[in-house]
């Protein structure tokens, strides 16, 4: 685990705080039927996401983790996947046990937290409104006001020079591996939730975190405790 109050506490957004798996997968699965392909479901759908959207469409179109090339019919993908998932937000996910009580609860005691995800800022804000946790986070940074996105560490070290944080004294909270990649490179220590999008690692310990966190709930006490 940690053994520090931290100077910031950043979360993931999707798999994390947010099961945002069945709208993804919905609007996956209408983007492809419109292109005349078949759809290819929730819980495959489910191990494509954490990588932005480019490549949850890419993964989609192809069925390759790991696609090599644009697909045909690329850019009429995204668009329709865009427009529907704008269209059709939070309509079918919604947050994790735990979640609200959390961050209620680090809010109280203090703390400066934020959302770093891949996500696109035009989903993030209005996803994290309609959620009713967006006042009890102090900034949300999405994945296109970034040069680049996790794994790579520049948003981890971008926000936490926003809050004047030491990197070495921040916290990030997730759920793959592109969240523990981030963190050991900026410099963070990691704790992981045994839920949400890991793609190819099977298990939440595989991923090498600082430790496991059953709820988002439990991060109050458990800070309180170390600390």
């Amino acid at each position: 685990m940690i053994g520090f109050r931290p100077e910031l506490i950043a979360f993931d957004l999707d798999g994390t705080l947010v099961d945002s798996a069945p709208d993804l997968a919905w609007a996956v699965d209408a983007m492809l039927e419109s292109l005349g392909r078949a759809p290819v479901g929730l819980e495959r759908a489910r191990g494509w996401i954490g990588n932005g959207a480019d490549m949850l469409i890419k993964r989609a179109m192809t069925g390759e983790m790991w696609p090599e090339s644009e697909p045909e019919e690329f850019q009429e993908g995204m668009r329709l996947f865009l427009e529907f998932h704008e269209a059709h937000l939070c309509e079918r996910g919604g947050l994790f046990p735990g979640v609200l009580a959390g961050l209620q609860g680090l809010k109280a005691a203090g703390y400066a937290t934020a959302v770093i995800t891949n996500k696109l800022a035009r989903f993030t804000e209005p996803l994290l409104e309609r959620l009713g946790i967006a006042g009890y986070l102090d900034f949300i940074g999405s994945g296109d006001q970034f040069e680049r996105i996790k794994p790579d560490p520049l948003p981890l070290l971008k926000t936490a020079e926003r809050f004047g944080a030491r990197p070495e004294r921040c916290l990030m909270v997730g759920d793959s591996g592109n969240d523990v990649r981030a963190a050991r490179a900026a410099g963070y220590a990691i704790l992981c939730v045994p839920y949400g999008y890991r793609g190819e690692v099977a298990t939440p310990e595989q991923l090498g975190a600082d430790g496991i966190l059953d709820s988002i709930g439990e991060l109050p006490a458990l800070l309180k405790r170390l600390t």
